[in-house]
């Protein structure tokens, strides 16, 4: 990765010709779940629903079947007895939302939204984190991703290249690594230590188990994997040299984002606070607490675009 964050696709937004929202929806979706916040045009919140996952990379069926949950779950925490799309706004920061053919698939299965923003997971969670202002995040659960808003108003990301090819430091590639050292171990290639024997514990001591594991095993599933990691920091030496690797790879992240480091930095996500007291004294320096999370962000996303298309 270069020093150069990669441009982030903007925002596509939806708008009905006859839509009229009355409230809005911030969705966080990703490849583990579906985090939705409901409030009224003002931005105060008023409802939050929760739901299976909504990653655009397991199939954009599944993501509206689950956001659509999630919203119907907040609007009865505020009361609402039946919420209509057409009467909301919705700002959705979507794991795979810049893949351009499931954003497209997504797109056109929308159940009639007064108003729709969809951008990246990466980005609503810098607009969560920093509230809408200047800064930077490296968020790592699942997958990982980091991104940035500059003060001149641009904006990048790095990582975030899908759980198979990238997302370094994340959950599901801490999985990955701990399936094949378990396999390794089956063979005798390596010494089988806790980590290998947790990982057996799971998907199964002996081959044609961890065979059938892998078969059907997906992000999630590698990504359920990652505490075992944690878990054998203290007892296997390949499990605290994963943790290592983890944290050098998110600290790319955080300096190809703003080589300058003159930004705030906030971490995101539960690998990526799991693993926060191990990064540099430099890096935890830049660090902020988060001032909000990715479903905050496409609050300010679905507001920012509500401004524009009422000056246009």
């Amino acid at each position: 990765m270069t020093d150069t964050p990669h441009t982030q696709f903007a925002a596509q937004i939806v708008a009905q010709a006859d839509g009229a929202a009355r409230f809005l929806i911030g969705v966080d979706g990703g490849g583990t779940g579906t985090r939705v916040r409901l409030a009224d045009l003002q931005g105060r919140v008023i409802g939050q629903g929760d739901a299976g996952p909504s990653a655009l990379g397991q199939g954009a069926e599944q993501a509206w079947r689950h956001i659509q949950q999630a919203v119907q779950a907040a609007a009865r925490q505020a009361g609402l007895a039946d919420l209509a799309p057409h009467d909301c706004a919705i700002g959705l920061g979507l794991s795979g939302a810049t893949v351009p053919s499931q954003a497209a698939d997504f797109l056109a299965q929308q159940p009639g939204y007064a108003l729709l923003a969809l951008d990246g997971d990466g980005f609503t969670t810098v607009l969560g984190a920093h509230a809408g202002q200047p800064g930077a995040v490296v968020a790592a659960g699942t997958g990982s991703v980091g991104g940035v808003l500059r003060r001149d108003g641009s904006r990048g990301c790095v990582g975030g290249w899908g759980w198979i090819g990238g997302d370094e430091g994340s959950g599901a590639w801490l999985g990955l690594k701990a399936v094949r050292h378990a396999c390794q171990a089956m063979d005798g290639r390596v010494p089988a230590g806790s980590l290998a024997r947790a990982v057996w514990a799971v998907a199964g001591g002996r081959t044609e188990a961890m065979l059938a594991w892998g078969a059907v095993a997906g992000q999630h599933a590698y990504a359920s994997l990652a505490p075992l990691i944690f878990d054998c920091v203290d007892s296997d030496s390949v499990a605290a040299g994963f943790v290592t690797e983890a944290v050098f790879e998110l600290e790319k992240l955080a300096h190809a984002l703003d080589p300058e480091a003159s930004l705030p930095l906030a971490l995101c996500g539960s690998v990526a606070l799991r693993l926060a007291p191990n990064f540099s004294v430099a890096t935890r320096a830049r660090c902020v607490s988060p001032q909000g999370d990715s479903a905050d962000g496409g609050l300010h996303l679905v507001s920012a675009a509500l401004q524009r298309t009422e000056k246009s």
